[in-house]
């Protein structure tokens, strides 16, 4: 934990202007923490304690406003060190247990579902990745004809997850060529990674050139990229846009247009998720500046990997810095373990 060489007295009145503003997304004022809590301090001391945090950098003084509301900064060490201990009450737990486990079993619907749970129970944006396939190891290929120039690629992996790709083929081919093909690969392939295999399929099907397997070897040449790339990456889930609108923070137009453009965006998301990683066992948590796009100068992220074999995802959280952090927190490290949990069951 981080040391902000902050006295107890400046530490617990932090604390309470972050809980109030909060609570309430109004400036907060030295008579408003005098009141609320039990602090034996007047309001000019806590008025006083309240500037030094300012100069510090803590915490910001608007300028139509006596009151008094977080930085950047000031978040940070209160996620760091004051916040309450991320808790989620047994009856939550029980909802999301229940959602997830009478949901199909196919892993895209899972996901979906799991951004919904989060979303609500949070009320904020939630997203949740596809596994990421970049480290995935192959399992086998089966090739089933569709037609005479087209087939149907089945590409499963060792943790369980499958992909189907559709490819074209620029002459007629039978079902015997296929199955030789199908068996060839297998064993050139199975047990490879994903990144692994596009380096060197090439040169692994170089001396496979009987004439009548070459348009289907040439086809998989030629698409090797698409079959053996991050399947995860043009899926990722998003929950709560209605949600997060109904914040203060977003009467404000332009405030309210970043949010939209951001959801109209997914490739800036899975940029932001895919920086945003902490370890599978860590939440990560960025704060506004904290975010290398602009755009999120706004914004909190919280986020957790999942698990699904030896391929990871990502779910979290995106609002605005005055959010629940540590019932967020609860949140989404209950669910990333609760998704782990069912995706494993599924194997």
């Amino acid at each position: 934990m981080k040391d902000y060489q902050l006295k107890d007295r400046e530490k617990a009145i932090l604390r309470f202007v972050i809980h109030q503003f909060i609570m309430t997304a109004n400036p907060v004022g030295s008579r408003n923490i005098s009141k609320k809590y039990d602090l034996g301090l007047s309001p000019a001391s806590i008025r006083n304690v309240m500037a030094d945090l300012e100069d510090l950098g803590f915490l910001n003084h608007p300028h139509t406003s006596a009151g008094r509301i977080p930085t950047d900064r000031g978040y940070r060490v209160y996620v760091d060190s004051l916040m309450d201990p991320p808790k989620l009450e047994s009856a939550v737990k029980k909802i999301v247990e229940m959602n997830l486990t009478s949901a199909s079993s196919e892993t895209e619907d899972l996901l979906k579902i799991t951004s919904g749970i989060l979303s609500e129970l949070t009320n904020q944006l939630a997203m949740v990745t596809y596994p990421k396939f970049e480290q995935a190891v192959l399992e086998k290929i089966q090739i089933v004809q569709l037609s005479s120039q087209r087939i149907l690629v089945v590409v499963s992996v060792n943790s369980g997850l499958i992909r189907t790709i559709t490819l074209e083929i620029d002459a007629e081919v039978n079902e015997d060529n296929l199955t030789t093909v199908q068996q060839f690969l297998n064993e050139q392939l199975a047990g490879l990674k994903f990144s692994e295999i596009r380096t060197s399929l090439h040169e692994r099907v170089k001396d496979f050139n009987a004439e009548r397997y070459r348009p289907i070897i040439r086809v998989f040449l030629e698409s090797v990229d698409k079959i053996f790339t991050d399947m995860g990456s043009d899926k990722t889930f998003i929950s709560g846009t209605k949600n997060i609108l109904k914040q203060p923070e977003f009467e404000n137009h332009d405030h309210f247009q970043s949010v939209i453009e951001l959801v109209e965006n997914k490739d800036v998301i899975i940029h932001i998720l895919d920086k945003n990683k902490a370890g599978i066992n860590e939440v990560a948590i960025t704060i506004g500046e904290e975010n290398e796009d602009e755009k999120l100068s706004d914004y909190s992220m919280i986020t957790k990997d999942y698990k699904v074999g030896d391929l990871t995802g990502t779910l979290g959280i995106m609002g605005p810095k005055r959010m629940d952090y540590s019932k967020i927190v609860a949140a989404v490290v209950y669910i990333a373990e609760q998704l782990t949990q069912e995706l494993t069951k599924q194997r």
